[in-house]
C-alpha cells in the first residue's frame, strides 16, 4: 500500500520541483507587489516614514479591489501589512519568504491580492514570473500584475506614501 501511494504522489512532486519556470497568472488575475515600508536603522521596526508609508498604502491600492493580503512573518512586513488589513476587514495572511511564488499565483486566480515582501523575494518572484524591468524594491514602490481575460499580463507601476 505504501508503494502504491508514494508511485501515484511521484507526478505531483515532480510537477512541484518544476514549477517556478512555467508560473504565471491566470486570466483574470491581479497580483500587486510591494516592499515592506521604510524601517528604523537596521531594526525590524518601522520608521516614522514607514508608519506614514503604511497607511499610504490603503489609498493606493483602494481602485484595486484587494481580496486577500500576504506578507512573510517577518514584523517590518507585518507593521505595512496592517493599515491595509484593517482598512479591508482582512486578515494578513503569512506566506513564507523563500519562494514565495506559487502561492501567490495560486492565491491570485481570479482575484486581486497583494503581496509585502523583501528585496530577495520580490526579486525572486520577478525572475520567477519573467517579468521585464526592475523589481519593485525601493520604498514606495507599487507594481501591478494583471493578466486579462486572454491571460495576457501587463504591469503597472506606481509609487505612494512620503517622497
Amino acid at each position: 500500500m505504501f508503494r502504491r501511494t508514494f508511485l501515484l504522489s511521484m507526478p505531483a512532486l515532480v510537477a512541484c520541483s518544476v514549477a517556478p519556470q512555467g508560473l504565471s497568472l491566470a486570466p483574470e488575475s491581479t497580483l500587486i507587489l510591494t516592499r515592506h515600508a521604510d524601517r528604523q536603522d537596521n531594526l525590524d521596526l518601522l520608521s516614522d516614514t514607514g508608519r506614514d508609508r503604511a497607511r499610504a498604502l490603503v489609498a493606493a491600492t483602494k481602485d484595486l479591489i484587494v481580496t486577500r493580503i500576504h506578507a512573510p512573518g517577518i514584523d517590518r512586513n507585518l507593521a505595512t501589512a496592517a493599515p491595509l488589513a484593517k482598512a479591508l476587514d482582512l486578515p494578513v495572511e503569512r506566506i513564507p519568504q523563500e519562494h514565495p511564488t506559487a502561492a501567490l499565483v495560486q492565491s491570485a486566480q481570479g482575484r486581486s491580492v497583494i503581496w509585502i515582501g523583501n528585496k530577495g523575494n520580490l526579486t525572486r518572484i520577478w525572475e520567477d514570473l519573467r517579468l521585464t524591468g526592475p523589481a519593485p524594491l525601493e520604498y514606495g514602490d507599487l507594481a501591478i500584475l494583471r493578466a486579462d481575460a486572454n491571460g495576457t499580463a501587463t504591469i503597472e507601476r506606481r509609487r505612494y506614501g512620503p517622497v
